[in-house]
């Protein structure tokens, strides 16, 4: 017989899983969430966890906005058991080569027609404002004083939280091995190998939602791909910006606890779930970043760790319903999914709704790969 999961699955107990479960429960829409292991174990938990309006391209640029204006009031609309912590300290891309400054220039040119108050900056400019930063090099950058940062973990947890308090059920330690099909639609999912069932189900699972939509035949074009991260000793806080490099993908910024991120995209990383690290990022990415940044000599690293992107061949989500009626799926955010949690669970909302969405995301359909109709993302990291 199975179980009742109610009028909509959502499986996946990351940022977006919970977002949409608040957003639908909230709504009156009876919600059971689950997660294989814990709140926020994939990608979400172990992200930079960057809030930037920083795009190329306008719907990303739209939904960033609304992001944004959601995150200064988050705390209080979910009443978080855990601190959000979003601070504003800003976004600061900076360019080596005139290709990337070219680039930078056209984003911020899209974002100022949209309302975004970034910035480009040259070199003078970037000196007066982050004396401490190491310039040899850098020929401007663009920059914008309203991103900044949040607690990936309260943010998530804060999410299911205040998505219990409307009534959803969350099910974490709870593995879904395959989605149920009938005929033409969706019929619920297999927990462990116990049936429960639900008109709708939404995939929300990262790159474990590529296998899951395999299970009900539908190809979803997302690979894994593992990205490290290390932190530092925290020193007194003076609110450093996210510092990003567009040529060679390195990052770092302060976190509000005077703690350092680090980070760095490299192409060679294994195409994997697994959270492994190793030595050689550690050594790289310090290397690379005291470079930029010789005041952090001498801080101690503390930890290391991995998490995967989902990545799709444009670097763009995918945000739509399947051919197998009442399946959809919300994936594929390319390493920038956590500050979408906002507008993607109000979207997936609407789409359940059957309202027009607030931002067109025409864009973000799944039959986008078949059709040869890409756009990708210019400003991913």
């Amino acid at each position: 017989m199975g179980k009742s999961g109610g009028d909509v699955i959502v499986v996946g107990g990351g940022v977006h899983g919970c977002s949409a479960a608040y957003e639908l429960a909230k709504a009156g829409f009876k919600v059971t969430l689950f997660e294989g292991r814990y709140l926020s174990a994939g990608g979400s938990g172990r992200s930079a966890a960057g809030i930037r309006q920083h795009f190329g391209t306008e719907v990303n640029c739209r939904l960033a906005m609304y992001n944004v204006q959601v995150f200064r009031n988050l705390q209080e609309e979910l009443r978080c058991p855990l601190d959000l912590e979003f601070t504003q300290w800003g976004y600061l891309w900076v360019a080596y080569t005139d290709r990337s400054l070219g680039q930078l220039r056209l984003n911020v040119e899209l974002q100022n027609s949209l309302g975004i108050p970034s910035e480009i900056l040259d070199p003078e400019e970037i000196r007066s404002r982050w004396g401490y930063l190491k310039l040899d090099g850098v020929i401007g950058g663009a920059f914008c004083a309203e991103d900044g940062h949040i607690n990936p973990h309260g943010l998530t947890i804060g999410y299911a939280e205040a998505a219990k308090r409307h009534g959803a059920l969350v099910m974490m330690k709870s593995p879904v091995d395959r989605v149920l099909v009938r005929g033409d639609r969706v019929a619920g999912v297999s927990v462990m190998g116990e049936e429960w069932h639900a008109p709708v189900v939404l995939l929300a699972a990262g790159p474990w939602s590529a296998p899951l939509a395999a299970s009900a035949g539908v190809e979803l074009p997302v690979a894994a791909e593992r990205h490290q991260i290390l932190v530092t000793e925290p020193v007194e806080p003076f609110g450093c910006p996210m510092v990003l490099c567009l040529d060679d993908g390195a990052y770092f910024k302060q976190c509000p606890n005077g703690t350092f991120l680090i980070g760095r995209d490299d192409p060679l990383e294994p195409k994997t779930c697994e959270v492994q690290v190793s030595p050689g990022f550690l050594e790289g990415v310090c290397r690379s970043v005291l470079q930029r940044m010789p005041i952090l000599k001498g801080v101690r690293v503390v930890r290391q760790w991995s998490g995967p992107y989902d990545i799709t061949p444009d670097r763009q989500a995918i945000i739509d319903w399947t051919p197998v009626e009442g399946l959809m799926v919300n994936c594929g955010w390319s390493g920038h999914g956590l500050q979408f949690a906002p507008s993607g669970g109000r979207l997936v909302r609407e789409m359940l709704q059957g309202v027009p969405t607030f931002v067109d995301i025409r864009p973000f359909r799944l039959s986008r790969f078949e059709e040869g109709d890409l756009f990708p993302e210019p400003a991913c990291i």
